[in-house]
């Protein structure tokens, strides 16, 4: 498995020692080219996803999806790109300016920190600190005031009933998204990304086999709350268009708009990106204890690994979005508080039992 912290360390002598630059200058350039490659990473995803979205809807729905822009439809996403950027930028009469225009800054911001937290490679993390989950959770949770603030500064009755649903929502999920990833923690016995990705690496170590059933139903209810967290569908509430028009985000027009829409997307692959680094191993290839075949699977660099697993759980809950019907606001908070909770704190002390008395693989 080839370690991209190599070429990371090549840069940065590249930068110290062949160019003669300071620590301040290596510093600040090493900070432009990781900040670069996120938001080019964060904007080519985004458009594979919004065309991915649009074919899987389609083949759900005995359809052939967009074919007119370029071949395949392919350049359809680039035309609505484009049409979004062209477009006027508004404020409602009588709204709360500052508000207004500061919500969707908050939403791009939780979305992108989340976003540099993913395991893309052994040694290729944005940010890894030795309290990863815990940040990741934190950081997640300033999504939530992009949301209020986009309904309450926009002085819309529509958009503030769709903020508080969302908000509301959000916040009830983010319980059990917590108490999925602690139980990932207490197998792996760290917090840190790259050690719980690390700790998946070797015959049949994936976490939902040497978890065996309490990570496995770990990873379902991840999957769940993970969806809820994320606004999709069924748990697509806040943005009911046949009650609340567009929801939250209604009366934003332009790239105010275009924030919410990539927003949305990305927090679908972060979530899939968790899920598939913390459950099912990240970067670390399949290996069965074959040599054979194990040397085979090493061969794949892990970041396809990564892709790969990462949008197999987009393709899932895709699935599941056009599959099932919207559930109403007393569904969606019944199955958290009634059902998904108190099923999470039985994995959980199922979890601490079964790594206490060794019974883990």
């Amino acid at each position: 498995m080839f370690d991209f912290s190599i070429v990371s360390n090549w840069i940065d002598c590249l930068l110290r020692q062949t160019l003669g630059l300071g620590d301040f200058l290596t510093i600040l350039i090493e900070c432009v080219l990781v900040g670069l490659g996120i938001l080019v990473a964060y904007a080519l995803i985004a458009i594979v996803l919004i065309f991915m979205e649009r074919k899987v809807c389609a083949y759900f729905q005995c359809r052939i999806g967009p074919v007119r822009v370029g071949p395949w439809g392919t350049l359809q996403v680039f035309a609505d790109v484009l049409k979004m950027l062209i477009k006027e930028i508004f404020a409602v009469d009588k709204s709360d300016k500052l508000l207004y225009f500061l919500a969707p800054f908050f939403v791009i911001v939780a979305s992108v920190g989340t976003f540099s937290f993913l395991p893309w490679n052994k040694g290729m993390h944005v940010l890894d600190f030795n309290v990863g989950v815990f940040l990741i959770t934190a950081i997640s949770t300033i999504g939530v005031v992009g949301v209020f603030l986009a309904g309450w500064g926009s002085n819309n009755k529509y958009s503030v009933v769709s903020a508080m649903r969302g908000a509301l929502q959000m916040i009830s999920y983010e319980m059990s998204l917590c108490l999925c990833l602690i139980c990932a923690v207490i197998i792996t016995g760290s917090m840190q990304m790259s050690e719980i990705v690390g700790a998946q690496t070797g015959p049949w170590k994936w976490l939902i086999v040497q978890g065996h059933i309490p990570a496995l139903l770990a990873f379902l209810a991840f999957l769940v709350a993970g969806n809820a967290e994320a606004n999709r569908g069924p748990f697509d509430l806040a943005e009911a268009e046949s009650e609340l028009t567009a929801g939250y985000h209604t009366e934003y027009s332009g790239m105010g708009f275009g924030f919410y829409y990539l927003a949305e997307y990305l927090n679908l692959f972060v979530i899939s990106g968790i899920a598939s680094g913390v459950f099912l191993g990240g970067w670390a290839p399949l290996n069965i204890g074959v040599e054979a075949f194990d040397n085979i699977m090493n061969l794949i660099p892990g970041f396809v690994w990564f892709f790969a697993k990462t949008f197999f759980i987009v393709w899932l809950l895709m699935w599941v979005r056009w599959t099932f019907p919207r559930l109403r606001v007393d569904q969606i908070l019944a199955l958290e508080w009634k059902y998904i909770m108190p099923f999470m704190l039985c994995v959980l002390v199922l979890t601490t039992v079964c790594v206490s008395l060794g019974l883990t693989f």
